[in-house]
């Protein structure tokens, strides 16, 4: 028995090494961690428990044959974070440069299957060159094994991918399918077709930082949501982002005592706005000064900057922050914006996540390439995303919502649960300016002073008409708040809503206006 034990030792140590010490010491050498260390550093302490470790290719073509090594370049298996179940894949580059086989991918479908069944979220690390190239379709297959299993589990347990080295052609649509995509600075990148093949098909000549690294997703295309500096920050965060959320679809994020005081007022607030309408303010001092304890973890930071998006507490619980940034292009909503917004929007209302929207909105940017880019289809978009969420909605206008842009953004027509407003905050088809030049344009116009006259008529305008309290009367605000009281109202809005239900129509899904 005991030849039996020792011969099991040694046969798991072997596997563990992977494709040997001397590629770990070149992955090393790169400034990347192996796949299992990037499981050890995940996970709580002593609970990843690996699944098929011994599993082999079963490739004869071009020589393999010759040559099987056990984990086949993927590691598979269970663990806890922060004492909760989560299933992760770890692709291991030392082994066939973490290339697809059938077997991988077999390995990888088997606990993402076990994830959607128990409800636990599925974590992808990914280090991968693509499809194993001799295998043929077989790889071929297997990507879309594994493209089958992310859209099952879309909307049913969160998906996190997570690009730690190369992901080339096929290895990058499976990580496009999951909810969050985390970049490596430096180190990852991810591309349909590398720098060589652009090069030979358009003689472009372009690096493949510039092609597909993490500043490239994370900043110009939107494919990352997040970037950070090296695998252990990112491991770290992954860590965190997954405390926001809850593990599946029919359960709600893990509530957390803060310790902070949900009545907490916040009398900076009350001077954050400026009296000068077209001068900006940064929104995220707001959402930082009313979430718990300021931790607000955004999401596309670096994307799309005029919207704001991200996980944060409110009384220990988790909510989902979408707020326009008045520091860039005075918080236009524009395609990219649409698009990032509504995405989060509709990850929010899949995983039971209330959504706090702060508005400060003069509308949709204007200008022929967002015209031709199809603004109007993008726009939609995000008030498809509002109209269809039936998760509780609290929404503050801080200062302007102007026209469609007003509907949009979580209005009260669109099923918004609490709809509030700062005393300063205008609400209106377009500014005082602009309409009192179509208004009153006669009257401008036949005037001996047509300035003077233009600023008497935009100033009683936006007495009549451009505050909350017009809307406020009709019922589509349902307070005028001082702003120093915000958290509180925000939070007591929350709580008056927990546990909401909301019918819907029968229907297979939505038409969302892709």
């Amino acid at each position: 028995m005991q030849d039996i034990i020792d011969r099991l030792d040694r046969l798991r140590t072997e596997a563990r090494l992977g494709g040997g010490q001397a590629r770990i010491d070149a992955q090393h050498a790169r400034g990347k961690l192996t796949a299992r260390e990037r499981l050890e550093a995940l996970m709580d302490p002593g609970s990843f428990e690996e699944m098929d470790l011994f599993v082999e290719h079963n490739c004869t073509d071009f020589g393999m044959g010759e040559s099987h090594i056990p984990g086949d370049g993927v590691v598979t298996g269970a663990g806890t974070i922060y004492g909760r179940r989560v299933f992760a894949f770890s692709q291991d580059f030392t082994v066939f440069g973490g290339s697809l086989s059938e077997s991988n991918a077999r390995k990888i479908c088997k606990i993402m299957d076990m994830a959607i069944k128990v409800g636990s979220p599925i974590i992808g690390l990914n280090d991968s060159g693509g499809a194993r190239i001799q295998e043929g379709v077989a790889s071929l297959a297997g990507y879309a094994e594994v493209f089958q299993r992310n859209v099952l589990a879309s909307g049913v347990v969160p998906q996190i991918s997570a690009i730690m080295g190369p992901c080339a052609g096929g290895a990058v649509y499976s990580p496009a399918l999951t909810d969050f995509i985390m970049m490596v600075k430096d180190t990852s990148y991810m591309f349909l077709t590398g720098p060589e093949v652009v090069k030979t098909v358009t003689h472009e000549d372009v690096s493949a930082e510039q092609l597909g690294g993490a500043i490239t997703h994370s900043t110009r295309s939107g494919v990352a949501d997040f970037a950070y500096d090296n695998d252990l920050v990112l491991l770290k965060q992954l860590r965190r982002l997954l405390a926001f959320l809850p593990s599946n679809n029919r359960e709600a994020a893990p509530r957390i005592d803060s310790g902070d005081d949900a009545k907490r007022p916040i009398y900076s607030l009350d001077n954050l706005v400026p009296n000068d309408p077209q001068r900006p303010y940064d929104m995220k001092e707001l959402v930082e000064k009313v979430v718990d304890n300021s931790d607000f973890m955004e999401i596309q930071a670096g994307y799309a900057k005029n919207i704001i998006i991200g996980l944060a507490r409110m009384d220990g619980r988790t909510v989902g922050i979408v707020a326009n940034q008045p520091m860039i292009l005075a918080g236009c909503l524009d395609i990219a914006s649409s698009i990032k917004a509504a995405r989060f929007v509709r990850f929010c209302d899949c995983f039971n996540i209330p959504i706090v929207t702060f508005v400060d909105v003069p509308g949709f940017l204007p200008g022929l390439q967002q015209e031709l880019g199809g603004i109007i289809k993008h726009g939609a978009k995000l008030l498809f995303a509002y109209a269809e969420a039936t998760v509780p909605k609290v929404t503050v206008i801080t200062r302007k919502a102007y026209g469609g842009a007003y509907d949009v953004m979580s209005s009260k027509h669109l099923r918004g649960d609490f709809n509030y407003a700062w005393p300063n905050a205008e609400i209106a088809v377009m500014g005082p300016k602009g309409a009192s030049e179509i208004i009153f344009r006669s009257e401008i116009k036949a005037s001996t002073n047509p300035e003077a006259k233009l600023k008497e008529v935009t100033a009683a305008y936006a007495a009549n008409f451009a505050n909350p309290f017009i809307a406020a009367r009709k019922g589509f605000i349902d307070d005028v708040i001082m702003p120093h009281d915000t958290r509180w109202r925000v939070i007591r809005g929350l709580q008056t809503m927990e546990g909401k239900q909301l019918a819907l129509p029968w229907k297979k899904h939505d038409n969302l206006p892709l």
